[in-house]
């Protein structure tokens, strides 16, 4: 039986870079995937030359969002209606329109209302630190999180980052040779790997993975990390998608698992 993928992200890129690949694969298994975004990424930075004259960047980041949903398989986007809130303590965090600011349980009812529309069997939101600590991720996680308990969804999923993969993939680079940049806390991103709860290896679908991340011309650039990665490097490190169940720790590690629960 097939069942529908909702992906719950904040800016227009996120979903590439962190589902884009369960995204796809799901698609092609024949399952619904409808993406849903909160903004539409209004105080990203544009590439040079990428906006046309008296284009507004949101008008084109929405463009690129549904180019790179057409790419993953997944129904055109979804927005949820509220205004990007930049990095966190940013002056535009206090943005009366901006998602950070808004009225938590209008939110989550505007959430529920597509959900329940799309009859959704499967949610992903972000962990409960929205990955690395943006404020439209941590109201991702939150207003996801309240929307699902208010539908009775079960199969609720939060997509994070394996802090020990980065970390080795950043090591082999520095014994490579290769600049990594300035040095991250640890702490301050993602999932430890033993209490990640399902890993997926989605480097059947990286190429498309690839595609969708690109199609967001206007915040990936021809200089851009993305595309200056080799393809085996890319694939070591965006093959795989984590997750975490809500609420549960120290597993002793990821399960490898081919979709999530509720997908199968």
């Amino acid at each position: 039986m097939m069942s529908t993928l909702v992906c719950f992200h904040a800016h227009p890129d996120d979903e590439a870079i962190s589902t884009g690949g369960l995204m796809a694969l799901a698609a092609k298994q024949g399952h619904r995937v409808v993406l849903v975004c909160a903004t539409r990424g209004e105080q990203g930075e544009p590439q040079e030359g990428v906006l046309l004259q008296g284009e507004e960047l949101w008008e084109r980041r929405v463009v690129e969002l549904a180019e790179a949903a057409r790419l993953l398989g997944a129904d055109e986007p979804r927005l949820l209606g509220y205004e990007d809130s930049g990095m966190m303590g940013e002056p535009t965090n206090d943005n009366p329109n901006c998602f950070w600011q808004a009225e938590h349980d209008e939110a989550t009812q505007r959430m529920a209302a597509i959900l329940r529309e799309v009859e959704a069997d499967v949610l992903t939101i972000y962990d409960e630190n929205g990955g690395y600590g943006h404020p439209d991720h941590i109201r991702v996680h939150t207003v996801g999180k309240a929307a699902a308990e208010l539908i009775g969804l079960e199969h609720v999923y939060e997509a994070t980052m394996n802090r020990d993969h980065i970390e080795e993939l950043m090591a082999a680079a520095v014994e490579a040779g290769e600049d990594v940049g300035e040095d991250i806390d640890p702490n301050s991103f993602g999932t430890a790997s033993a209490d990640i709860t399902f890993g997926i290896d989605v480097s059947s679908a990286v190429d498309l993975k690839k595609a969708a991340i690109v199609a967001h011309r206007s915040q990936v650039g021809p200089d851009s990390f993305f595309l200056a990665m080799p393809d085996e490097a890319f694939a070591q490190a965006f093959g795989l998608e984590w997750f975490n169940v809500p609420g549960s720790t120290s597993t002793g590690g990821p399960k490898m698992v081919s979709l999530l629960p509720g997908l199968d």
